[in-house]
């Protein structure tokens, strides 16, 4: 089976400890907060992200959220 790797981009992304925080990254691509948990409109709908999680500003300007143990592995700070 061939083997691919991804291309390095570099990418925004805020960390959600706070509501305040994501809506000034993502302003009204952000739901209003949900038991603790804010959606993220994204192109394949609304995503949940929970404290902790990373929302990312994707190449063409989309968000969406990525569970923090993914992002370590698949981010290095630039």
């Amino acid at each position: 089976m061939p083997m691919f790797r991804k291309k390095p981009v570099e990418v925004e992304a805020v960390l959600f400890d706070n509501v305040g925080n994501v809506y000034d990254f993502v302003g009204e691509n952000m739901t209003q907060p949900l038991g603790g948990k804010v959606g993220i409109i994204t192109l394949e709908g609304t995503m949940w992200a929970s404290p902790g999680d990373w929302i990312i500003k994707g190449v063409n300007g989309e968000f969406y959220p990525c569970k923090p143990d993914i992002f370590e592995k698949t981010y290095d700070p630039a």
